[in-house]
């Protein structure tokens, strides 16, 4: 059986910011940006606030998403997140 996939999308506090990842586990994902167990982007530039993800019922896809999305600019990233969360709020709580 395939495991479904997550594409997401973290920003800072300043939301100066602005990460995409893609995971098969969402919630344990995110908990580790959250904790800096994640070396490297996200914990050096403290990026931990889930704003916005897209669920997928296989990782191929989720994988395909994430380099659409990674391939926008800046501004397309800030329209998506906008279009489902315009106040930028942490979504982690509610998984």
């Amino acid at each position: 059986m395939e495991k479904g996939g997550y594409v997401y999308l973290l920003t800072n506090n300043p939301q100066t910011v602005i990460y995409t990842g893609v995971t098969n586990d969402l919630k344990r994902r995110v908990f580790e940006h959250k904790e800096k167990l994640v070396e490297g982007f996200t914990k050096g530039y403290n990026v931990s606030k889930l704003v916005y993800f897209e669920q997928f019922e296989n990782i191929l896809s989720a994988i395909e998403r994430e380099k659409q999305i990674k391939g926008g600019s800046r501004k397309d990233k800030i329209n998506l997140i906008k279009s489902v969360n315009p106040k930028f709020e942490d979504l982690y709580n509610n998984l």
